[in-house]
């Protein structure tokens, strides 16, 4: 029992002081110099041109360094279908009137879209037009200017992709909020200030008889 406890304890001691030398030799290799020639299979992704902004590159006809996007192309993460990216009709004649239902659906129904535009907008929007859109909110009752409010019947009555569109680009006062909220969830507050509008809007009184 004696000599079984020493060989384990031996072999444990032997592991240990293998497993530091292993340490000590690969951290004394880390960030090592070295005296030999790297190896480049392809040196021109090894050792680029840097192209500055506005510069001038003599690989183009037009010498710009800057290029336009190629037409008919787009990056993976944006929208393909230019509706819902904009918010206007395919002949861009004028903007459409609700939520494109493709939106709706690979949101999973109304209610999940409603219930996402509720988070996003308690998140992005409620800082300056209030929790009911009415545009009475904390920075307003601060100093700032305060926004229209979504209770008017000019707002009422704008198209939804008129509204998707303020929020994407911006108007006056507002910024807009194309690089922060993606384009669903602008469509989903779209959807959440319809509800807001039904929830604060005037019950029509019954006529006395």
């Amino acid at each position: 029992m004696k000599k079984l406890f020493l060989l384990r304890a031996s072999l444990s001691h032997a592991a240990g002081v293998a497993l530091a030398g292993s340490l000590a030799l690969l951290s004394a290799c880390r960030g090592g110099p070295s005296e030999e020639t790297p190896v480049v299979p392809i040196r021109n992704m090894y050792d680029q041109d840097r192209y500055e902004d506005q510069g001038r590159s003599p690989f183009f006809a037009d010498h710009r360094m800057m290029r336009p996007h190629v037409d008919g192309t787009i990056a993976r993460e944006m929208e393909n279908d230019p509706v819902v990216a904009s918010g206007r009709l395919e002949d861009d004649s004028a903007y459409v009137l609700e939520v494109p239902q493709i939106v709706v659906s690979r949101k999973g129904g109304m209610d999940a879209l409603l219930h996402r535009g509720q988070d996003r907008y308690n998140i992005y929007c409620t800082p300056c037009h209030g929790s009911t859109g009415d545009g009475q909110s904390m920075v307003v009752a601060r100093g700032m200017l305060a926004p229209p409010t979504y209770h008017q019947d000019r707002i009422r009555h704008m198209p939804d992709g008129q509204l998707f569109a303020t929020i994407t680009n911006g108007i006056r006062n507002m910024p807009g909020y194309y690089a922060q909220i993606p384009i669903d969830d602008r469509w989903a507050i779209v959807s959440y200030v319809r509800a807001l509008q039904v929830s604060q809007a005037a019950v029509p009184q019954e006529a006395p008889q």
